[in-house]
């Protein structure tokens, strides 16, 4: 894509504590690095600032622009949903998460979800019968939840852009580059 393609489109990045930092940290830089504005959403026990986890244990910090309960996700053109364990695992139990997410569908706006991220979906109830890709552990809760589940390294069905892991990065960010470009997909739906 070239440079600032993105120019004008405004991204939320939704995460919490427990979310994997390259899933966050290069989706983040190449949309800034496109153009776009993004803004870190997080629950309301995370407003400062939220970390991420991994084996090595918690990473450096960084800062949240706003909450699910004081921003409207109407403000935003896109959603990314960073993976990590424990980050879609607590936000799936906000309510107010849930509705952030199930917003963009509702609207046609792209998503893109990578790892464990796409647990969302199956949280919002908006994975029937989409086709998309994931971290191999939650296949079965996406197939429960009625998704087309394939195991590819990037997979795009109607603005919903899907990948498996870290591994996966180039292919996801390219798709969600362009997905985000092409704006509102009709076929994206709740």
């Amino acid at each position: 894509m070239p440079d600032r393609i993105l120019n004008g489109k405004h991204i939320a990045i939704l995460a919490t504590n427990g979310f994997e930092s390259s899933e966050l940290r290069d989706p983040l830089k190449a949309l800034t690095d496109a153009g776009a504005t993004t803004r870190i959403v997080s629950l309301p026990d995370t407003a400062g600032a939220i970390r991420p986890w991994s084996a090595e244990g918690w990473g450096e910090e960084i800062a949240v622009d706003a909450t699910v309960d004081e921003q409207s996700p109407d403000a935003f053109d896109a959603l990314v949903l960073p993976g990590g364990v424990a980050n879609p695992d607590l936000l799936r139990m906000n309510d107010d998460a849930v509705s952030f997410v199930r917003h963009f569908f509702e609207k046609s706006k792209p998503v893109a979800a990578i790892c464990h991220g796409p647990w969302m979906l199956a949280e919002a109830d908006v994975a029937r019968g989409r086709k998309l890709t994931s971290y191999p552990s939650i296949r079965t809760d996406l197939k429960n939840a009625g998704a087309n589940w394939v195991d590819q390294e990037v997979v795009v069905d109607q603005g919903l852009v899907t990948s498996r892991s870290p591994d996966d990065m180039p292919a996801f960010l390219d798709k969600l580059l362009e997905e985000v470009g092409e704006g509102v997909h009709a076929g994206q739906h709740a």
